[in-house]
């Protein structure tokens, strides 16, 4: 491997300065949330945004006293379940909770089917889209009043004009146009009853502050975020893993590659890359040379259109 490129190499290099300034201001924006709202919840998909959020959510609230964390979040977590999560990544996620003792909240897609709220075209389409559904009922049971999100900027061109506290109004949706100005840090988090707020702690993160704070931190993901072999097969210019939600099409050869996700969704639409990357800091040499974001190099869904990121976030989409 070349020396440049040598993570064992990169990173003793890197100055962790900028990931201090980071981490100190979405501290701020989580102990922001637990001040100004009464039912907040993070939203917890075991993904690697969503851990890197829990890992901050507890540098936050919880004492660190020999070598353990001690303490309890002031907000329960939320996962939305599709009913076509990469197994790996649930199991992880009752890993997670069952360490630490969190609260979960799980709400089903295949609740919504059942009540009829959510109708599919056909069995095995994606249920991603469906997600915003299932998600603001479980706002409305539960009566939350903001929750925190992973997402990032730099992901996507929709979510680049979010506000740190975005607004989402009676029927949850969300106003590109009537965003709140968030001047000197100072965030207007008044609502009307049955409004409520998304709150994205890692807004200004790229993918390669994520990795190589995951790395500094050594925060535990799925195993799927590194190399393995998987089963795929090539479609639409991605990789598609073999699963019983995404069988191969007519005339598709399956082949077995070494591959790792960049990003981690619903089966139907996330595609991995392939990659030798073993661990962190390998991930990091790779994120340093890479020119499409990880949405925009694995994920089906959103290459429907362009607007298609926007448009499912009106509706209500994380």
């Amino acid at each position: 491997m070349n020396v440049r490129t040598d993570p064992t190499r990169l990173l003793p290099e890197v100055d962790h300065g900028h990931l201090d300034a980071l981490e100190e201001e979405s501290l701020f924006i989580l102990r922001e949330v637990a001040a100004s709202f009464e039912r907040p919840a993070l939203l917890f998909s075991a993904g690697k945004d969503s851990c890197v959020v829990h890992h901050l959510a507890t540098k936050a609230f919880r004492h660190h006293d020999g070598g353990r964390w001690s303490g309890a979040l002031p907000f329960p977590l939320l996962h939305v379940d599709t009913g076509h999560n990469f197994p790996e990544v649930i199991a992880f996620r009752d890993k997670v909770v069952a360490e630490t003792g969190d609260r979960l909240v799980v709400a089903h897609v295949e609740d919504s089917i059942a009540r009829g709220t959510v109708r599919l075209a056909q069995p095995l389409e994606s249920r991603n889209g469906h997600q915003s559904v299932t998600l603001l009922e479980a706002i409305d049971l539960h009566r939350f009043d903001c929750l925190v999100g992973g997402a990032r900027r730099d992901e996507e061109k929709a979510r680049a004009k979010e506000r740190i506290f975005s607004h989402r109004d009676s029927f949850g949706q969300w106003q590109p146009k009537e965003q709140r100005p968030e001047l000197w840090t100072l965030f207007n988090t008044r609502i009307k009853p049955g409004e409520h707020f998304r709150a994205f702690p890692i807004s200004n993160w790229t993918e390669l502050d994520v990795w190589l704070y995951i790395a500094r931190e050594g925060i535990a993901l799925p195993p799927i975020y590194y190399s393995h072999e998987r089963e795929v097969m090539r479609r639409r210019g991605l990789l598609v893993p073999l699963t019983a939600v995404t069988p191969p099409l007519p005339g598709e050869t399956v082949e077995r590659l070494p591959v790792r996700f960049r990003t981690v969704g619903d089966m139907t639409c996330t595609c991995p890359v392939q990659s030798l990357a073993a661990g962190a800091g390998e991930i990091v040499a790779e994120t340093l040379t890479v020119t499409v974001s990880e949405r925009g190099a694995t994920r089906l869904d959103d290459r429907s259109s362009d607007a298609a990121m926007e448009r499912r976030k009106k509706e209500g989409y994380f």
